[in-house]
């Protein structure tokens, strides 16, 4: 009997425990879907729900790594040509400073000393130059490239010299003959170009930190010291004069990245700029 009772009355305490909890449980669920909080839990002191702190969604797109510093280089263009061509000999140095996301700050300096020979006289042009502006890179980079469509406008200016060889005195009438070639010899000193150009190109990353790239230019002349007697049909840095104000150009380049700094950006912070 004595055993019969221990055994009555710890069953009795078993079967108070379990109520116990499933009305907890069930007071905690009935409380979960009355107020509907997300993540709220009751305050015991005066049954209030607070709402525990969510954690942070982590940005599963990896931060881009953007690299700022000094592009140096040559145009392979003046360079190989100063090979072939006997009457030329050049050569233009190119560089840039990354200043933003997209702008640069871009120069090339230079000296050329070209013959031309042409139908009425053949003259040579000896001098140095210096351009300076800036270029827009509009082509949008993905993971860790680094290349560049981009047009920019340049500064120019120009200090030369031209010697006439040989000249020819227009025969507006052949018929009796070709006019005798003039050897001259005469130097025109001090000269001076000033100009501004539209840049279009392109650079591309071909090995670590080597570049490659191509440009076409557009000159207009702004102002031009020009000799007595003479005219100015070629000038270092701006190339052949066409109709007195306009020239072209082109340059083939090679260059090396300096890196200086880096900063990282998401995909965020960019579309907001």
């Amino acid at each position: 009997m004595k055993h019969t009772s221990k055994f009555t009355f710890s069953v009795l305490i078993v079967l108070l425990s379990f109520l116990a909890h499933s009305q907890e449980i069930t007071k905690t669920d009935s409380i979960s879907k009355r107020t509907k909080i997300v993540g709220a839990v009751p305050d015991k002191g005066n049954q209030t729900y607070q709402k525990l702190p969510q954690e942070k969604k982590r940005d599963s797109i990896p931060p881009k790594i953007e690299r700022f510093g000094i592009r140096v280089g040559v145009d392979l263009y003046k360079v190989a040509r100063s090979i072939y061509d006997k009457d030329y000999k050049g050569l233009e140095l190119v560089g840039d400073y990354r200043l933003t996301k997209n702008y640069y700050l871009a120069a090339e300096l230079g000296n050329e000393n070209k013959t031309t020979d042409d139908d009425q006289m053949n003259f040579t042009t000896k001098g140095t130059f210096l351009k300076v502006g800036f270029d827009y890179n509009a082509y949008e980079n993905w993971l860790d490239m680094r290349n560049m469509i981009y047009i920019g406008l340049r500064y120019g200016v120009s200090s030369f010299n031209q010697t006439l060889n040989s000249y020819e005195i227009y025969n507006p009438n052949p018929y009796f003959g070709e006019a005798p070639v003039i050897a001259s010899g005469e130097k025109y000193d001090g000269l001076s170009a000033h100009w501004i150009e539209a840049v279009a190109g392109m650079k591309a990353e071909v090995f670590n930190n080597i570049y490659v790239g191509f440009s076409v230019r557009l000159n207009r002349l702004l102002s031009n010291k020009k000799p007595n007697n003479f005219d100015n049909l070629y000038i270092p840095g701006f190339n052949r004069t066409y109709d007195g104000d306009f020239g072209v150009g082109f340059n083939y380049t090679v260059s090396y990245f300096l890196p200086i700094y880096k900063t990282t950006s998401s995909k965020k912070a960019d579309k907001k700029k």
